[in-house]
């Protein structure tokens, strides 16, 4: 891994006093949606947040959601903490994502839809998998922030975003450019602010599932299939489509449920 890269990891400040609070609110068995809807409300940017991500045609909810507390009750206490930490992250990072030739708000959409659309898949094979691998493919992504960060510093954000544009496997043409791919990068920076090491790992070989030990060759795999299909620079293309449902095929799901969830998020946007 590049210094440059190494050193912006290092230096990033430690997430907010709210991430923390939702932190230990979710990790508390005896709290529950009022306490962690109180903790939410205390940070107006997290509640808004919040409130767009439910109102989203994405999750159907079928009704205004108005406030953090129906936010919560809808979403649960995992998908809630995982949709606040995503909003959180892109918040204390500077967002310029420029060289993969798009902004920071399509950046923001293509991870919520990341997460979206490996819940809806999931969901339909292992519920407690799911909500494990919704926060992943929320947060899988943000390496690229950093990535981002010092190709624009190298001056190289032309010839990069012209690669990035034509390529089928972004992980490539990161690793010609930064010597690392970044779900490696995605990896330490969640190392550096003490994530768990079941989450850090299962995004660390999110680019390379095949090399990812046994225990969480699964998550990596699962991972991998949905950055293909909903990728930064051609989300949900027939190819990053095609693609996405070959990986599946060959990892040994049953392509057709996950086309069919593909299918069903494409009737949304």
């Amino acid at each position: 891994m590049k210094s440059s890269i190494i050193d912006s990891i290092k230096s990033l400040p430690p997430l907010s006093k709210t991430i923390a609070d939702v932190n230990a609110v979710y990790a508390d068995e005896n709290s529950g949606i009022v306490d962690l809807a109180k903790a939410i409300e205390s940070d107006p940017m997290i509640v808004a947040n919040l409130l767009k991500a439910a109102n989203s045609p994405l999750y159907g909810f079928g009704k205004e959601i108005i406030n953090a507390t129906q936010a919560v009750s809808l979403f649960g206490m995992s998908m809630t903490r995982s949709i606040v930490l995503g909003n959180s992250v892109r918040k204390l990072l500077n967002v310029d994502m420029q060289p993969y030739g798009i902004t920071s708000e399509k950046f923001a959409e293509i991870s919520s839809l990341q997460a979206a659309l490996i819940l809806k898949w999931y969901r339909k094979i292992d519920a407690k998998k799911a909500d494990k691998l919704y926060l992943a493919a929320f947060l899988q992504e943000t390496g690229k922030i950093l990535i981002s960060s010092d190709i624009i510093q190298q001056e190289e954000t032309t010839s990069f975003a012209s690669e990035v544009e034509m390529s089928n496997n972004l992980a490539v043409v990161e690793k010609s450019y930064v010597d690392v791919t970044s779900a490696e990068v995605t990896a330490e920076v969640f190392q550096h602010w003490g994530f768990n090491k079941e989450f850090i790992k299962m995004i660390k070989y999110a680019d390379n599932p095949a090399l990812a030990p046994e225990d969480i060759k699964e998550f990596s795999t699962a991972l991998n299939i949905v950055k293909s299909i909903v990728s930064i620079n051609k989300p949900f293309s027939e190819v990053s489509i095609k693609i996405g449902l070959k990986k599946a095929s060959d990892a040994g799901y049953n392509y057709e449920i996950l086309e069919d969830v593909v299918d069903d998020i494409l009737d949304t946007l």
